[in-house]
């Protein structure tokens, strides 16, 4: 109970979320750990209609991070309903549908197919800069995202979270902008546009040219940007950005973070979410702290 937490009336059993495109859709991590003692699980990214993502080479390793370019490849929102949705139910713990799309209708129609099922929040991302049409080119600017937001918030009969762009051309502005539309909570960072150059052939590494930098190499810059959207807006906010470490937790919860989400971390430790889990619980008894809240928003 020390651990539990609340995001929009739905309640979590602990602060700790398998964040969106390193956990899948939580099966294969499970045949090492029950991942329903995680607090949620966000989906891999969806979209209305299947994607095979991009070509060419996906994922390149940097210094303290990794970027990728893997386009959102999914089965699609209706697969997803039928093939993934039901086991996720079963854990019992929050699940999260991570919502894409080419353009507003697509995810105006992945919303409304969603709206029939049982999950628990659709995290629309706006932020993803993987794709050439729709993700980030709506999270750029305050005015574009606050359209999308209000069209999504509309239709969604679920808690619509938003996932930001750390690419956002002024992050408070569009923080409170996404909460002015009619945004539940939030979700921050997403990826860095970033690039790698082949210097042998001459050539970049990513076909799509740029891509996705995530990693502990991200946390710093990351933390100051949840920090400064939490000073700024009166809904929940979901900390993102290289948390491996269950310090880097408490930093993401003091800054102002309700609930943080656990990516890259996956890739170099497949079992981190569950040793976060268990050392965030220590964590409490060792420094006298009855309940997680304790410590939110207090930096």
């Amino acid at each position: 109970m020390k651990l539990q937490t609340t995001i929009n009336n739905i309640k979590f059993k602990n602060p700790i979320i398998a964040a969106s495109g390193t956990f899948g859709f939580g099966r294969e991590y499970h045949q090492l750990y029950d991942v329903g003692a995680l607090g949620g699980i966000a989906s891999k990214g969806l979209t209305l209609h299947p994607r095979e993502g991009n070509k060419g080479v996906r994922v390149w390793e940097t210094h303290s991070g990794i970027m990728n370019s893997v386009g959102l490849q999914n089965p699609g929102v209706k697969k997803f309903i039928s093939d993934e949705l039901p086991w996720m139910k079963s854990l019992e713990n929050v699940v999260i549908a991570n919502l894409g799309g080419s353009d507003m209708e697509e995810y105006i129609e992945g919303i409304e197919l969603l709206n029939k099922t049982d999950v628990d929040f659709i995290e629309l991302n706006i932020s993803c800069p993987n794709v050439k049409t729709g993700g980030m080119a709506l999270g750029i600017k305050s005015k574009i995202a606050y359209e999308a937001v209000l069209q999504a918030k509309k239709v969604s009969q679920k808690p619509l979270m938003v996932k930001l762009s750390p690419n956002a051309e002024n992050i408070i502005e569009m923080a409170q902008s996404c909460e002015a539309a009619g945004a539940d909570s939030l979700s921050l960072i997403n990826t860095f546009k970033a690039m790698a150059i082949d210097i042998r052939q001459r050539k970049p590494v990513f076909d799509n040219l740029y891509a996705g930098l995530s990693g502990a190499a991200i946390k710093p810059i990351a933390l100051r940007m949840v920090h400064e959207v939490c000073k700024n807006v009166h809904i929940p906010v979901i900390g993102i950005g290289g948390i491996s470490t269950v310090e880097d937790i408490v930093e993401f919860m003091m800054a102002g973070a309700t609930a943080v989400q656990i990516g890259t971390a996956h890739f170099s430790n497949p079992c981190v979410g569950i040793e976060l889990v268990k050392k965030l619980e220590q964590f409490l008894s060792d420094n006298n702290i009855a309940h997680i809240s304790e410590i939110i928003n207090i930096i």
